[in-house]
């Protein structure tokens, strides 16, 4: 046994047994803190793999940006978590569905690859070469020349699903004042100062 396999059975190990974690752990705090230490692993073995541009990006976008949104949320969100459990057991056996057909699909990519070798041959864009082409460079020639369509949509259902949550989200109240600068902007002096006399021995 290597180090680069001591490596990967450690980072295997933590990833798996830190999402079990996240499904498990009763404080959702703590839920969060445990998908952290899965994509920590998860980054590793990637590095192991030599896909060291999507080791960095699962570090900057999904711990940077995503798990610790999802953790100031947590914590500062007054959410009532018994209540939302409550309902589990209703949509239990469509996460059971769904939980199948992920075992189905990875059972047949892995049985696949070991009962014939040679499909992993027969890719339509094979890897280039390190000495040739850097990892880096190889993922943006694919992703920008031959699925460059997929990613713009991909793009769009993004931002469509940003816009539906802002505006599914956003409470109008009645009672709070609020900035009109149309308003503002066409104002006059006669409109904008008003002068008042006083007289004498009545003012404040």
């Amino acid at each position: 046994m290597g180090l680069q396999a001591l490596f990967f059975y450690l980072f295997s190990f933590v990833a798996v047994a830190s999402a079990f974690m996240v499904i498990s752990a009763r404080n959702p705090v703590y839920s969060v803190l445990f998908l952290i230490l899965t994509f920590f692993n998860s980054a590793g073995l990637f590095l192991l793999t030599g896909a060291e541009f999507l080791a960095m990006i699962l570090l900057v976008v999904y711990i940077g940006a995503v798990a610790v949104l999802f953790l100031f949320v947590v914590m500062m969100l007054d959410i009532d978590f018994t209540q939302l459990r409550s309902g589990v057991l209703e949509y239990a056996p469509v996460g059971a569905l769904i939980g199948l057909v992920l075992a189905a699909e990875l059972i047949i990519v892995v049985g696949g690859s070991s009962v014939s070798p040679e499909i992993a041959k027969t890719i339509s864009m094979p890897i280039p070469a390190i000495a040739d082409r850097t990892n880096t460079a190889a993922l943006g020639d694919v992703l920008y020349t031959h699925y460059v369509y997929f990613f713009q949509i991909a793009g769009l259902v993004l931002l469509v699903a940003m816009i539906g949550a802002i505006v599914l989200t956003l409470r109008h109240r009645d009672n709070i004042k609020r900035q009109d600068i149309p308003t503002q902007v066409a104002r006059t002096p006669k409109t904008a100062v008003e002068v008042v006399k006083v007289k004498s021995g009545q003012g404040l």
